[in-house]
């Protein structure tokens, strides 16, 4: 089931009760997006919440017309196993 998501400019992210149980941080720099950090609340976990985030991310990222930069390990793996999105990516 997917989840719910805040949505800002360069984050996305859960709350329950307060508390940050699920976050992607991507800031754009000059129409490049570096996505640079991926968190999933131990609770969370294998439930494919990482994953929504990612493809969450690279929907806004798509939709501002921008490039996509992987930093962190598990957004690098997601693009790996994505290659259908391998066009955002900044080469």
């Amino acid at each position: 089931m997917p989840m719910e998501f805040q949505k800002e400019t360069g984050r996305i992210y859960a709350e329950k009760d307060g508390k940050l149980i699920a976050e992607i941080t991507f800031p754009d720099r000059e129409g490049v997006a570096v996505i640079d950090h991926t968190f999933v609340d131990d609770s969370l976990r294998g439930q494919g919440v990482a994953g929504q985030l990612v493809r969450a991310a690279v929907d806004q990222i798509r939709s501002r017309g921008g490039k996509a930069v992987p930093v962190c390990s598990y957004a690098r793996t997601w693009f790996d196993r994505h290659p259908e999105e391998a066009d955002l990516l900044k080469n």
